[in-house]
């Protein structure tokens, strides 16, 4: 029961989260700040989630768990930040919002909001199940996880940067992004950002601790999400449209999420 309850606590507190994001999408008219602060409240949730002694865990386990979420809270949440600094314009697909929904759009992205909430609360819930493992830390699969989580964060941060690189060059403006990650696969950063949230089943396996299967949710919905709902799709619909033809050869060529040799064509 108080597993339970701490569980709603933080769907409420999540909800709270998105409820301010809105706000202040509607008062600075950029919804870029959306995607910041749904990080750094996912991370902070999580790191309540893991932190709170509720069960026999070791304090060094719900430390690192805590550590690590955090750890991806700031690295990408700081990113997206300087980001949403830097362009004055929405991001595209909130563009597409704003412009598909007209008069509903802030009741219809309060809604949306609601929907990243609970999207988040998952995420947290598998946090929760890797700090809850009652076995101490060891190596085998909490090495695993470690490793995933140090390769993941490594990967993302560098298809960030060559995403950033290109962008900031004049010459590269109405081009496509084919630099480093970028031509392996679409999506580099989703695919390291899915890769992420594997640590935390890993670890919450530890001594084949059978309770923390459900934690291989958090991964599998984040590759379902950002495939087929939040991520791949309305991207490639934008940019199919600004780019037409010179997208069209980049997708037959190159993997959507996985990095995969390019196809020779």
């Amino acid at each position: 029961m108080v597993y339970l309850a701490l569980a709603l606590a933080l769907l409420v507190f999540l909800s709270l989260v998105m409820g301010g994001a809105w706000a202040v999408q509607q008062r600075t008219g950029n919804s870029g700040w959306v995607d910041v602060i749904w990080t750094f409240g996912t991370g902070t949730a999580g790191a309540i989630g893991a932190l709170v002694p509720l069960g026999p865990a070791p304090f060094a386990r719900r430390l690192l768990v805590a550590s690590l979420v955090l750890i991806w809270a700031g690295r990408l949440g700081g990113y997206i930040m300087r980001r949403t600094r830097a362009i004055p314009h929405e991001d595209a697909r909130y563009a597409r919002f704003r412009a598909d929904w007209g008069d509903r759009f802030a009741a219809r992205m309060f809604g949306l909001l609601m929907i990243q909430a609970a999207v988040a609360w998952i995420l947290v819930l598998c946090v929760m199940l890797a700090a809850a493992n009652p076995h101490p830390l060891a190596a085998g699969w909490t090495l695993a996880g470690l490793m995933v989580f140090l390769v993941a964060l490594a990967g993302e941060a560098l298809a960030d940067r060559q995403m950033h690189a290109f962008r900031a060059d004049p010459a590269n403006h109405g081009r496509v992004c084919q630099a480093g990650l970028w031509a392996w696969s679409r999506h580099p950063n989703y695919f390291f950002e899915c890769l992420i949230w594997l640590t935390y089943p890993l670890i919450g396996l530890a001594g084949f601790w059978l309770p923390g299967l459900p934690g291989l949710l958090g991964p599998l919905f984040m590759v379902w999400l950002l495939v087929n709902v939040s991520g791949v799709p309305p991207l490639e619909r934008e940019m199919l449209a600004s780019r037409g033809a010179a997208y069209r050869a980049y997708q037959a060529r190159v993997s959507p999420l996985m990095p995969l040799p390019p196809k020779r064509i």
